[in-house]
């Protein structure tokens, strides 16, 4: 123990059975520690009750200049989604107003989570942007525990009152998708929803519910994705099957629209003679055939805004700014 009665980094070394410098290596994130070294230290710094902040330090007293982009997904839909290509764009053009570099961190939760919340704690980065957020990462409260600013996009499905956050106004926007195929005389609407894990997927299913309320109509045929392409197809394909009848989709994402449309076709229900769908994010919707009519989701607007509140923290770290958001759009195209 310290004089304050804290415990320090030897005493973790000592407890673990390792120098001083494996430990330091194991509680800052470095791959160049053993898994046996690692799991001694990690149950020496549980059993002590050990707590290493050289964020905090850090930050008062020099910066990284660097900022994490958490992504809890796996690489492939990363790497493959056009959502997260203009989230890195936008972010990565506000920090270079700022001479900052991005660091990017794909977190699943499990080993991967464990690694990334290492590399956080070690004090590496200045702040972190966390997008696409589910439930069970608890990276709101993980990244509260460190003291390290933080901004979302998108809002968070768990802390979303103690951290910063810009979205879209996703129950309002996917009333504007159900109302437009009410509009159209549609009577069986059935939707394709995103994971009920993450705020997007909620809003968007609680906004379409809370149009066929307002018009008198039962909930209606629902079935979920996660927000890839093969997923909307598979989901619709199970809606057709339930619901011959279905003469209206709402997919709560232009990827999984993509997929239902070609559910659809292999079906022989033409677009929207038979059915009319309408996605959301119009993010490549003009592309799909027929071109989608769909919900504006500004990912590289949101990501700007979402940066500069992680840079109002940064400036001022005893600040929480305001959430961000933005009112939905409906873009008009051949699919409704």
């Amino acid at each position: 123990m310290d004089a304050a009665g804290t415990p320090t980094l030897d005493e973790v070394a000592r407890r673990a059975g390792v120098s001083r410098a494996t430990a330091s290596r194991a509680v800052n994130g470095s791959t160049r520690v053993s898994d046996r070294a690692r799991e001694a230290v990690a149950a020496a710094v549980r059993d002590l009750g050990y707590v290493a902040n050289p964020a905090a330090r850090s930050l008062a007293t020099r910066r990284t200049d660097s900022v994490a982009v958490v992504v809890p997904e796996p690489d492939d839909r990363v790497f493959s989604d056009p959502f997260f290509g203009r989230t890195l764009t936008a972010v990565n053009r506000v920090l270079a107003e700022r001479d900052l570099q991005l660091v990017l961190l794909l977190a699943r939760p499990g080993e991967e989570e464990d690694r990334t919340l290492r590399y956080l704690r070690g004090g590496h980065v200045d702040g972190a942007i966390v997008v696409s957020h589910h439930r069970s990462d608890l990276l709101a409260e993980h990244l509260g525990a460190l003291g390290l600013p933080c901004a979302f996009v998108g809002r968070p499905i768990v802390g979303a009152d103690r951290v910063a956050w810009a979205d879209t106004d996703n129950v309002a926007g996917a009333r504007l998708a159900t109302e437009l195929l009410l509009e159209r005389g549609c009577r069986r609407i059935g939707h394709v929803g995103g994971p009920v894990d993450m705020a997007a997927g909620q809003d968007r299913l609680a906004g379409h519910l809370a149009a066929l309320a307002a018009a008198g109509m039962d909930d209606g045929p629902v079935d979920h994705g996660d927000f890839t392409e093969a997923s909307g197809e598979v989901a619709c394909a199970r809606l057709l099957a339930a619901y011959p009848d279905l003469d209206g989709l709402f997919v709560a994402s232009d990827l999984m629209a993509r997929g239902a449309l070609r559910a659809l076709a292999a079906a022989g229900r033409r677009v929207p003679d038979d059915v009319a769908v309408v996605g959301y994010d119009d993010l490549g919707a003009d592309h799909c055939t027929p071109p989608l009519t769909t919900v504006v989701n500004p990912a590289g607007d949101l990501a700007e805004r979402a940066t500069r509140l992680l840079l109002a923290r940064l400036d001022d770290p005893g600040a929480v700014p305001d959430p961000v958001l933005l009112p939905p759009t409906l873009v008009r195209r051949v699919s409704a």
